[in-house]
């Protein structure tokens, strides 16, 4: 028989989370990524103005991410009718902000559609942003999933997006064959830029602050290929293309395609892969008979370094 005391450790180690399945992730996969290339969308528009048949793809394509998200999420329910549900709790839940949001985000966004006026464009853009900052409060506000509710988490869900969002949006462009301007490449290597920063501050503050060692390994053997397919060939190839090489649009896409890729890989493993629970902490190890309680002890995290368990 399994020593009892290493029976009740191993009751008291994180477990994964099976709750949310991938239905659950492709809302933040989608949504995110939609309510990204919303706001970008607008200050493409305000800024460098594009031509009404590129708006209109791109504001279909922000309005199918956010829908085809919130679909999956429905469709998780186990009755879906009761998702009306959600509506009762603006005051305290994100899921409520959230779904408040999307219902005003899709009325102004068929209007901006329909009939690309400016006032619909912005009010777009700014409830895209709505969005995608709800969906990063969510995870957040689940406080049993220490790799969910990292202050870090929300900086990193919105910088994702709106890399996303960029590369959704450079696709559009590239595939419709219209201008790209320097600025809006630069503006992609920035968003770039941004998101691989705010991963390796949140990766940094898991690390410090203690987390999980089945979180910290998932999320440590993302780290390279998610910086280098994600960041680093996609900046070349945006610079490629700045640089006037042959093929421009395709290099673009291309680069879009692995912004986009990365960070959909990425919410998948924070969602799915990484989301083990908080476990239970040991004040004292206890012992079979007579002797000295051990020290304390919390199965199955990574001690933060520097600091005493007991």
């Amino acid at each position: 028989m399994k020593n009892p005391i290493l029976r009740a450790a191993n009751l008291a180690a994180p477990k994964q989370q099976r709750n949310w399945d991938w239905r659950a992730a492709s809302n933040f996969i989608a949504g995110g990524a939609g309510g990204g290339l919303l706001l970008l969308t607008l200050l493409a528009v305000s800024l460098a103005g594009f031509a009404p048949e590129v708006t209109r793809s791109a504001i279909l394509l922000g309005l199918m991410l956010i829908g085809g998200g919130l679909t999956c999420v429905w469709f998780e329910i186990g009755r879906p009718w009761r998702a009306l549900n959600v509506y009762r709790h603006f005051s305290t839940s994100w899921m409520t902000r959230e779904a408040v949001v999307a219902l005003v985000l899709f009325s102004f966004g068929a209007l901006a559609l329909l009939t690309l006026h400016p006032v619909f464009v912005v009010v777009s853009g700014i409830l895209g942003l709505g969005f995608l900052y709800s969906q990063a409060r969510i995870l957040a506000a689940n406080k049993g999933i220490p790799a969910w509710r990292h202050p870090r988490s929300i900086a990193l869900m919105v910088a994702t997006g709106l890399a996303e969002g960029g590369g959704f949006l450079a696709c559009v462009v590239a595939i419709s064959s219209a201008a790209l301007a320097a600025p809006a490449l630069l503006a992609l290597i920035a968003l770039i830029a941004i998101r691989v920063w705010f991963w390796k501050a949140y990766l940094g503050g898991m690390v410090a602050d203690g987390a999980p060692d089945g979180a910290l390994r998932v999320l440590s053997g993302l780290d390279s290929r998610f910086v280098v397919l994600g960041h680093v060939l996609p900046a070349l190839a945006v610079t490629a293309a700045l640089a006037g090489m042959p093929g421009r649009a395709g290099l673009v896409f291309a680069a879009g395609i692995m912004v986009v890729a990365s960070g959909w890989f990425l919410k998948y493993t924070l969602v799915r892969r990484a989301a083990f629970t908080q476990g239970l902490a040991l004040s004292r190890l206890p012992v079979r008979g007579r002797g000295p309680a051990g020290a304390a002890t919390k199965p199955g995290w990574k001690a933060v370094p520097g600091t005493k368990t007991g």
